[in-house]
């Protein structure tokens, strides 16, 4: 069997998605590893949950760095550390810069069918534009918010009565499913980019 793929997970909070990830790495089919969950921030359950599964971890603050590139350049050079094959922003509440992006694939996903109702309130915005289905996104990070490569999406009917809280837990049960999923296809599939076009499968991981 190939090398599995090394993975870098970064988590701001609970690191559910983090969490679906481990218990599919535990499974030696999957085809990866999670070597190294990264935050920025200290005492979440995100890093707990790495810690009980023996993953290293490492926490880069905003608050530490004089500048925001400074911090950038810095959290780039902690993932660089590990070698990863991909990099998942599973929760990640700060935009992840040029040093990162440019030099590891990151995966993000977003609890909307962009780009539709790209930001931070996705699925309030949804119920307020009165939708019948909404879902999430999976895509590979850019510099804007929400604007990366489609690479998967599923679909989230939309209930009479649903409010956010509701709408949002049914959305994050699927997006925990399609994360582990596309992550899965990827490092033991392959993928390719044309222009904004991600295709899985083509036999090789594209950097």
């Amino acid at each position: 069997m190939s090398q599995a793929g090394r993975l870098v997970v970064l988590v701001s909070g609970s690191g559910t998605n983090l969490q679906a990830l481990l218990d599919a790495v535990a499974d030696p089919s999957y085809g990866a590893e999670v070597v190294a969950v990264g935050a920025d921030r200290d005492d979440i359950e995100g890093l707990a949950r790495a810690e009980r599964a023996g993953v290293p971890t490492f926490v880069e603050k905003l608050s530490s760095y004089g500048s925001r590139a400074d911090w950038d350049t810095a959290l780039a050079a902690r993932i660089a550390a590990y070698e990863p094959d991909l990099v998942v922003a599973a929760g990640f509440m700060k935009l992840i810069g040029a040093p990162t992006l440019e030099a590891f694939p990151v995966l993000n996903t977003h609890p909307a069918l962009l780009p539709s109702f790209p930001g931070a309130h996705g699925v309030r915005d949804a119920l307020a534009h009165g939708v019948k289905v909404t879902g999430c996104t999976v895509m590979l990070a850019d510099a804007g918010v929400d604007t990366g490569p489609i690479v998967a999406q599923e679909a989230v009917r939309v209930f009479d009565g649903d409010d956010e809280h509701q709408l949002h837990e049914r959305i994050k049960t699927v997006e925990r499913g399609l994360l582990v999923d596309t992550v899965g296809r990827m490092v033991r599939e392959g993928w390719t980019m044309t222009g904004r076009t991600v295709r899985l499968g083509s036999g090789g991981m594209k950097k």
